[in-house]
């Protein structure tokens, strides 16, 4: 077992140790800009497998860094567009005393699917909190290629995230289960 998970399995806290930050620090991806092609990935991981079974609502949530901020917006005028319907927006610091207020505001209505735009440390502390006291539910998440990193898990805890899927900044698509991430190149995703 990773030694970062040992230590969460038994705790009740969101937080992540400064030393395990730190320890991971350099293997974080940082948000870039997101692409057209992702954009287009993450709203076709919200169309449902036959008609009628497509999201509606959403709550999009995102750091405070600007690409972010700059794809949860994306995210909002496109779905908008297509006729769905945002619940509400909330964002987040990279370091808070407990992540129970941007849960808490996630979560405070019941969307169809969330949508998260953000960075590895902040999202990784934001999901400990959502699993420890909310109704939260992972596989009824997609994220932007920010988060397309196995490192989101160990940071995570074991299970914390399973479900949880994303697009890649190519069009491809990445999901997690357990604590394994699964990748599928673009081809392989839209074909």
């Amino acid at each position: 077992m990773n030694p970062l998970t040992e230590r969460y399995v038994g705790s009740r806290s969101s937080l992540i140790s400064p030393a395990d930050l730190a320890a991971h620090a350099g293997d974080l991806p940082v948000p870039r800009p997101h692409t057209d092609a992702e954009l287009a990935s993450l709203l076709g991981l919200l169309a449902g497998p036959g008609p009628g079974q497509r999201t509606g609502t959403v709550v999009v949530g995102h750091s405070r860094d600007d690409a972010s901020r700059a794809a949860a917006q994306a995210f909002e005028d496109a779905w908008t567009a297509r006729g769905g319907r945002v619940l509400a927006v909330v964002d987040w610091p990279e370091t808070a005393a407990s992540w129970l207020r941007p849960a808490k505001r996630l979560t405070a209505q019941t969307p169809d699917a969330w949508v998260i735009a953000a960075s590895v440390p902040g999202f990784a502390q934001l999901a400990r909190r959502l699993r420890l006291s909310t109704d939260f539910e992972p596989a009824r998440t997609v994220a932007f290629a920010s988060l397309n990193t196995p490192r989101l898990s160990a940071l995570a805890g074991p299970g914390t995230l399973s479900g949880l899927r994303g697009a890649s900044a190519d069009g491809g698509t990445w999901d997690v289960r357990e604590a394994w991430d699964t990748f599928r190149p673009t081809t392989e995703a839209n074909g």
